[in-house]
């Protein structure tokens, strides 16, 4: 395994606007600094317990992004430091995230997760869930919270052209809701979706940001 390298081949096939968040669960700091020494600076997680001893660890300059479902009582584990929590699935989980990230006087970037894969078993909202969000009064008490885009999962499969609607829809959505409801918010900006077996895709499809471990960090420990 040679994480510099692996690192190198994939922000090769990268446009300049598109960002890479490394996905770190389950490897080890040591493994991370080596991708840290080689430019990487954001990395992914979706368990918040073995993100805060990282967060504790490693150097401060580096931005996480939590990726996974998250619970709400966990939510006070990372609000301290977390940049981004890339997969936000209900109102409920958004009054917490406001909450805990008032406690510590801080906003906190959201990405809002829309389910857009054929598998019943991934988390997210419909799209006419969020158009309903986006209407509640209580979306606009949210003062702890920054909307800066949306994120999406296609469906695991090897049909490309199913993978490649997922996206292009996520995408039209994506650009609907900024147009309609969030024209003035100038931080929602981030269409994040595209993972190691299909981000090629999505980066054809728009995604601003993919999110990779297995091609760079290999197998896990």
């Amino acid at each position: 395994m040679n994480v510099v390298e692996n690192l190198r081949k994939i922000k090769e096939t990268l446009p300049e606007n598109v960002r890479l968040t490394a996905v770190s669960k389950f490897h080890s700091e040591s493994v991370l600094m080596e991708a840290y020494g080689a430019g990487q600076h954001i990395f992914g997680e979706n368990h918040a317990q073995e993100m805060v001893p990282k967060y504790e660890h490693l150097p401060k300059d580096i931005e996480w992004h939590f990726i996974g479902h998250l619970q709400a009582n966990k939510i006070k584990l990372i609000a301290p430091f977390v940049h981004t929590i890339q997969s936000v699935d209900s109102l409920r989980l958004l009054e917490e995230i406001n909450r805990c990230a008032g406690k510590h006087n801080r906003k906190i970037n959201v990405l809002l997760q829309i389910h857009i894969a054929q598998e019943a078993h991934k988390f997210g909202f419909l799209y006419e869930d969020i158009e309903k969000l986006l209407n509640e009064r209580a979306f606009d008490a949210l003062e702890h919270i920054r909307i800066t885009g949306l994120m999406g999962m296609a469906t695991f499969t090897g049909d490309e052209r199913q993978i490649r609607r997922e996206f292009s829809g996520l995408h039209t959505f994506f650009t609907k809701i900024k147009k309609i409801y969030l024209a003035g918010n100038h931080f929602f900006n981030e269409l994040s979706m595209g993972m190691s077996n299909d981000y090629l895709i999505a980066v054809e499809e728009g995604s601003t940001m993919v999110r990779i471990g297995g091609k760079i960090f290999g197998r896990r420990i």
